[in-house]
């Protein structure tokens, strides 16, 4: 479960889907080219899924294209948009056949996804105009992916688990907390504690229930020092303060486990280095970063050895980067020699997805670059921020982004992101008056409210006792555009509205 503005120099991804676009036509084809597709094996989208898009081109909102782009691209990745506009809304103002999808969902429902496939292949054959819906993929690449991620676990195959949760992000919500716990035990197993202890970090940030964050805690306590616990713990309090007498309990009790007194002294790392107490720990920025050591791309690079400059690919590897090549980007850079290099290859690893990767390196160069360029610090500690939330890890870009002086349109692009994660993960939590606030100040600050968090701010309405409101919403989105989830919606909140 992100806003889009021109961005400085060190994303240049960010050029290409943001370069002003003169027609329908090509801002289609560019946002096309911009974002490649995950692993989904879908068809193309039929007429109620270019609705909304065909009305965000008719309107030239660049940025409900690109969202609803990215949406689409996700759905059907093997899409490619027709390089006519007039061709696209052909497709949209055709009719979709009825097809009978019980069947497909008694099939999800005993968790029989392959069955479930054969089903909705032989229904597009019949009626080639119809697509699934999202809820419907939703359930089906989530069921499929929680059992290829079940398998790479039995076999202890770490980039299969990846793999999965790279595809669906919701692998690693808090009501599959187990899949983050596992996923960490496999980063420690491959000896890349650092990351194990960033997985763990990203629950705390997350989950606030107090059995949750015990058992996350005492997990951590396997393979983090104890200068890493004193900062999980103080994620874990930010997390959810009234978990605190309970925290304090099982710091005392991990701290007895490592030697009582004498942990407060001294650091059980192999650095040796002085542990800090609770109270610094507490007094310490709230932005918890991944050590120095983390590994990048499993190579086992010792960063905290890398000189500033000296490695002769620089100017190469920055070339590819600023070209958009990221693959050759990371093929040139490979095992980092300087850290000019090191923060060059974040970027493309970011661009690619591998964000862990991506994450090490930048914490690397923010913590040691500061000499590479007055920007190169801010921009690599931006770069954190953008790898934390596409983890989903919203409190820990949050604490970072309050931490540093960030451009304005950096900021814009990091704060809009983290409301839109806290108002979907409210919404979730069923956290409604929580969702609504977080919704209305996201689009205070971006001057628009993208048309799905719209309908889940409606919801959020109906369910907060505020019936009238989610009236109003929903039939504002409605006259705007109306679909099938439109209606639906408006039918609901009216029929809740006749029995008051």
């Amino acid at each position: 479960m992100r806003a889009d503005l021109t961005l400085p120099a060190p994303r240049p991804s960010f050029w290409l889907r943001l370069r002003p676009l003169v027609a329908c036509a090509a801002m289609a084809l560019a946002l096309s080219a911009a974002f490649p597709a995950p692993g989904l094996a879908q068809s193309v989208p039929g007429a109620d899924d270019l609705r909304a898009l065909i009305y965000y081109l008719d309107h030239n909102d660049q940025r409900a294209v690109q969202a609803e782009m990215r949406r689409l691209r996700a759905q059907f990745p093997q899409w490619t948009p027709p390089t006519d506009v007039a061709d696209l809304r052909a497709v949209g103002q055709t009719t979709t056949a009825s097809v009978d999808v019980q069947p497909i969902w008694a099939r999800l429902e005993r968790q029989d996804y392959a069955g479930a496939r054969a089903l909705i292949d032989a229904a597009r054959a019949r009626v080639p105009s119809w697509t699934p819906d999202a809820e419907m993929l939703r359930v089906m690449e989530t069921g499929e992916q929680q059992v290829a991620f079940d398998a790479a676990y039995s076999a202890r195959d770490l980039n299969g688990a990846i793999a999965a949760v790279r595809r669906v992000p919701a692998l690693m919500r808090c009501d599959r907390i187990n899949n983050a716990w596992r996923l960490a035990e496999l980063y420690a197993n491959a000896d890349q504690d650092s990351n194990a202890v960033t997985t763990y970090r990203g629950v705390l940030g997350s989950c606030s229930r107090s059995a949750d964050a015990v058992s996350t805690l005492e997990k951590a306590n396997e393979v983090a020092s104890w200068d890493e616990m004193l900062q999980l713990f103080a994620v874990a309090r930010q997390t959810a303060p009234s978990n605190s007498a309970t925290l304090d309990q099982l710091e005392e009790r991990l701290r007895a486990g490592r030697g009582g007194s004498a942990a407060r002294r001294s650091s059980t790392s192999s650095s040796g280095s002085a542990s800090t107490s609770t109270a610094a720990a507490a007094a310490a920025p709230r932005a918890p970063a991944p050590s120095t050591n983390a590994p990048v791309a499993n190579a086992g690079i010792p960063v905290t050895r890398l000189p500033l400059r000296g490695d002769g690919r620089a100017s190469r590897v920055r070339a590819l980067k600023e070209q958009g090549n990221w693959g050759a980007c990371l093929a040139e850079s490979a095992t980092p020699r300087s850290l000019d290099v090191l923060y060059e290859r974040a970027w493309c690893a970011y661009n690619l997805d591998r964000t862990g990767e991506a994450l090490a390196g930048f914490t690397a160069v923010a913590q040691r670059g500061g000499s590479l360029g007055s920007d190169v610090p801010r921009d690599s500690r931006f770069g954190m921020m953008l790898a934390y939330l596409n983890l989903n890890m919203t409190e820990e870009a949050a604490r970072l982004a309050a931490s540093t002086n960030l451009t304005q349109t950096q900021r814009l692009e990091v704060e809009t992101t983290i409301l839109d994660q806290r108002g979907v993960r409210a919404y979730l939590q069923r956290e409604y008056g929580q969702a609504i606030s977080y919704f209305n100040a996201l689009q205070a600050l971006a001057g628009n409210l993208r048309r799905d968090l719209a309908m889940l701010r409606g919801y959020s309405y109906l369910n907060n006792d505020q019936p009238q409101q989610a009236l109003e919403e929903f039939t504002r989105l409605n006259n705007e555009l109306s679909t099938d989830e439109t209606r639906a919606a408006l039918a609901s909140v009216r029929g809740i509205m006749s029995g008051l």
